[in-house]
């Protein structure tokens, strides 16, 4: 939908900002409608506000920016194609495996959240509730701060920063028995996992070839919400065993761990990937001195 990607970072963010909100306000109003008249009506009124968004759907005229061939490829050579084209192109390969680990280890402290708020904080529901809300306050401002930012330029190094946050953000609130200082590292938790996963969304969709996009773009559905149920499951069966603190620990270490990991793969990832910002204009004045350096350096042919 969006026609200049040097918007897409910008458009991400901004869907980011309306989700996290959306988090943050839509459990107050849910709770005031359950009080007031029933979870019934709550989930009635829920199912009509689905006619705005249909509403909305059918409103759209995007102008196709690009006619793609028709193929008669079955799915499944589909699917292998799309396959080898993200393993094998290292930009989009790295970011897909480290946004599987965060959500593979770290995303889990959603589900071991009410034992935090109940065993560890000694709360009860509203401390579950002021938890999970303060990892939404984290988010809408990762959201924010991206939705601030002009270009797609210098997105990358946000991808480790963020992630390497959520991961500290995740050990230190293992240590703390404190609600208050839950409270400051759960919205650190929040603001590192959003941040990376916009960033992540935005740089593959400014990376990848049109043809490829739906494929790869399903690869990173299956990377962030395909990884998290197993994780949930395991983190459950770990935290049986060692506790819900040690399990939160071991997920941090390991976020930390992979954001160091794809540190060190950063430069080299920048290079595979100036050439696409440089073919795509969003370097332009880069684009003609590589044409004109081409040019100088191409023989006449006779």
């Amino acid at each position: 939908m969006v026609e200049n990607r040097e918007d897409l970072a910008n458009a991400i963010a901004l869907n980011s900002s309306m989700v996290n909100g959306a988090r943050l306000i839509g459990p107050s109003l849910g709770g005031v409608v359950i009080a007031a008249v029933g979870e019934g009506w709550c989930f009635m009124i829920d199912a009509i506000s689905y006619l705005a968004v249909i509403a909305s759907l059918l409103a759209m005229k995007v102008t196709p920016r690009m006619v793609l061939a028709t193929t008669d490829a079955n799915i499944f050579r589909q699917l292998r194609e799309g396959w080898t084209y993200a393993t094998r192109f290292a930009p989009i390969r790295d970011i897909l495996l480290l946004l599987g680990l965060v959500s593979l280890v770290g995303m889990p402290y959603t589900v071991l959240m009410p034992v935090f708020a109940d065993e560890v904080l000694h709360g009860g529901p509203n401390t579950l509730g002021m938890l999970m809300a303060a990892s939404g306050v984290g988010a809408l401002i990762g959201a924010m701060f991206l939705a601030a930012r002009k270009s797609v330029l210098g997105l990358g190094k946000y991808i480790p920063l963020m992630a390497g946050a959520f991961g500290a953000g995740l050990i230190l609130f293992s240590f703390t028995r404190v609600l208050w200082l839950s409270l400051l590292f759960m919205v650190i938790t929040g603001l590192g996992f959003m941040v990376q996963m916009a960033v992540s969304n935005t740089i593959l969709q400014t990376i990848v070839d049109e043809d490829k996009r739906g494929r790869v773009m399903s690869f990173y559905t299956m990377a962030f919400m395909g990884t998290a149920p197993f994780g949930s499951l395991l983190a459950g069966g770990v935290a049986e065993r060692i506790g819900a603190p040690h399990t939160l620990l071991a997920g941090g270490i390991g976020c930390v761990l992979g954001a160091i990991w794809f540190a060190t793969t950063l430069s080299e990832l920048r290079r595979d990937i100036r050439p696409i910002y440089v073919r795509i204009g969003i370097l332009p004045e880069v684009a003609k001195g590589i044409q004109q350096s081409t040019e100088l350096s191409v023989p006449p042919q006779s």
